[in-house]
């Protein structure tokens, strides 16, 4: 996935500044507990979003089995961890996905406040992918470009699938119009956001 396709695919309007992967690389540790809990995250929303919408009964068909998928993906980081005799460490403060969730309370009403969920989820994802990508192919060591590009291909496919779920219970012109809020928004809180390499956003 060239910076073209990828831009194309995911909408992001701001790719990565290529000083994050550089940083990333000597903070390994930090970076690897970041991710561990960058899954354990994704596996209880999607918990949350299956036990507050359960009667969307495509969401729950959809999700049960990414609830799974997503904590596999934290043991496999962890193991990373434990192969190389790191600790875990303690849970950071996400101030990425804090600044959405504060967008994401904009939301009115119980319907709203699913399109608002299920987008949140999705911008989370294809960020999530696209910084998968840029350590695929920035990291020196090979075994972790190798890691990383099969985060890369997981994280499109739930981003996929996200806003393929906004698409069943929402017009799709109503999605694209709330989608492209959710790109300017993401957009302005990279922006703000401090270049750091012991954080995955």
């Amino acid at each position: 996935m060239n910076e073209a396709s990828q831009k194309s695919i995911l909408r992001l309007q701001l790719p990565t500044d290529r000083r994050w992967v550089n940083l990333a690389s000597m903070s390994l540790e930090d970076i690897l507990t970041d991710h561990a809990y960058c899954e354990q995250k994704a596996a209880t929303s999607c918990i949350s979003l299956i036990q507050t919408f359960s009667d969307k009964e495509e969401l729950v068909r959809e999700l049960a089995p990414i609830v799974t998928e997503e904590w596999g993906h934290f043991r496999m980081v962890l193991n990373e961890l434990t192969k190389r005799d790191l600790k875990l460490g303690r849970q950071r403060k996400d101030e990425y996905v804090n600044k959405l969730a504060e967008f994401e309370k904009s939301s009115r009403g119980h319907q709203d406040a699913l399109l608002n969920k299920l987008l949140m989820c999705a911008l989370i994802e294809a960020r999530s992918c696209e910084r998968f990508k840029t350590l695929s192919e920035g990291l020196e060591d090979e075994y972790f470009r190798d890691f990383y590009r099969k985060f890369m291909e997981s994280e499109a496919g739930h981003y996929t699938l996200f806003i393929s779920l906004a698409d069943t219970y929402f017009e799709k012109e109503m999605v694209r119009a709330r989608w492209k809020q959710w790109l300017e928004f993401e957009s302005e809180t990279i922006k703000s956001l401090a270049i750091r390499g012991d954080r995955m956003h």
